[in-house]
């Protein structure tokens, strides 16, 4: 119980001085991203692939029911 208490001490620590540390003068890749318009586009895509991945996963999930149901 310690070492989880511990870790997970250390962690927030490590937290609290990184985000003491962060300059703020400096544009954020993803300021530069939302102003060109790029940042939905990346995001439209990774929606796409995701969405793309589980609606194979139902239907694969679908058939290996369909073949356990005719196996019995």
């Amino acid at each position: 119980m310690k070492r989880i208490v511990l870790s997970f001490l250390l962690c927030t620590i490590q937290v609290v001085l990184f985000a003491q540390t962060m300059d703020n003068t400096t544009e954020a890749p993803t300021d530069f991203m939302r102003s060109e318009g790029k940042l939905y586009v990346v995001l439209a895509v990774v929606v796409t692939i995701v969405l793309g991945i589980l609606i194979y996963l139902i239907n694969l999930d679908r058939k290996i029911s369909k073949l356990e149901k005719a196996i019995k």
